[in-house]
């Protein structure tokens, strides 16, 4: 039974021994929204935590520090490759049917990865006016459960420099396929280095 699901964004400025106490201050909402996750994880009380990342390192590692720091079940970790965000859609309807449908446990589910690395022209990828129009569509087609552009988004802004979108696609993937009726509630978007942190809780 799947109990919790969010995406969360994984820069490594959020871990203690990378960020200051400046650089944290101008990410104040997402470590707020962040630790409100953590406490709503902590109340379910999973069994077993089904993370997906583009990344094999702080993709998992920062996620987790915040969400299921003291988690003393099963992790179960899957890294998202270079495929079409719709290839990793049908990958997470496979692993739910295959795999957590007929499991007798509480299950979680974090997608760990970031928007628009764009934004500014500071940030790491430079501006690009590709970026904010992906985060800005992406969080209105969330909102409307509109999976269909959420799964062209590559397509239709290709230089936004986002690196968790096919993280975010697994995820939905086993949402749709469980037929449970999830809502996204956005709990913070900011992007003050240039890069997008959007932090989302399902309610299901």
């Amino acid at each position: 039974m799947i109990n919790f699901a969010c995406f969360s964004p994984h820069p490594p400025i959020l871990l203690p021994e990378v960020g200051s106490d400046e650089d944290k201050e101008k990410i104040k909402k997402t470590i707020n929204a962040l630790q409100y996750l953590g406490k709503k994880l902590e109340d379910t009380n999973p069994d077993c935590i089904v993370v997906s990342s583009p990344h094999p390192d702080w993709g998992f590692n920062v996620p987790l520090y915040f969400l299921a720091k003291d988690f003393k079940g099963e992790i179960k970790t899957y890294l998202m490759g270079s495929e079409p965000p719709k290839f990793y859609f049908e990958e997470g309807k496979k692993l739910y049917s295959l795999k957590i449908k007929n499991l007798k446990l509480k299950i979680a589910l974090i997608a760990s990865g970031d928007l628009s690395h764009c934004l500014r022209d500071d940030g790491p990828y430079g501006f690009n006016s590709d970026g904010p129009k992906f985060d800005k569509i992406l969080i209105d087609a969330l909102k409307k459960k509109d999976i269909e552009t959420i799964l062209k988004l590559n397509e239709l802004y290709p230089e936004a420099g986002e690196c968790g979108l096919r993280s975010f696609c697994f995820l939905l993937g086993i949402l749709e396929t469980a037929k449970i009726n999830w809502e996204p509630e956005i709990l913070s978007y900011e992007g003050p280095f240039g890069v997008g942190y959007l932090v989302v809780n399902f309610n299901l």
